[in-house]
């Protein structure tokens, strides 16, 4: 299996899912949904996990959507990725036809929403659309 970066670990076990489900920072978009959970431990690299459900296609596209999430995350959390903090990143059925750089603005668009929510303010990304809409 490839590596996604050097700086990020790949999670693996299913409690560490759903730990990040349930108290995790949730935040949706056209092409993927994240999930941050902070682990409250700011010495540990991030940890990495990807889903996409069999509600979405079959296991050739799953794959696929797997193998595209891997190869943006290598390149929009190695960078953004905070230390101590669990990113879950849910395909959508989109992913698969999407450009890659569509997919990597989605990724940071949703990380920089996270981010803002999990550091204790509303949809970061809401305030931030609103002004440069001049609403």
């Amino acid at each position: 299996m490839a590596k996604v970066a050097r700086s990020l670990d790949m999670m693996r076990r299913r409690a560490d899912f759903v730990a990040a489900t349930k108290a995790g920072v949730k935040v949706g978009g056209p092409l993927i949904s994240l999930q941050l959970r902070d682990r409250a431990a700011p010495d540990q690299r991030p940890r990495v996990g990807f889903t996409a459900t069999k509600r979405i296609g079959g296991a050739v596209e799953r794959n696929r959507m797997k193998r595209r999430l891997r190869a943006a995350a290598g390149e929009a959390l190695a960078g953004e990725a905070r230390a101590g903090c669990d990113y879950v990143l849910v395909a959508r059925r989109a992913v698969l036809d999407a450009g890659f750089d569509r997919l990597l603005r989605d990724l940071s668009e949703q990380l920089r929403r996270a981010h803002g929510k999990a550091d204790g303010g509303r949809d970061a990304g809401r305030a931030e659309r609103r002004r440069e809409s001049g609403r």
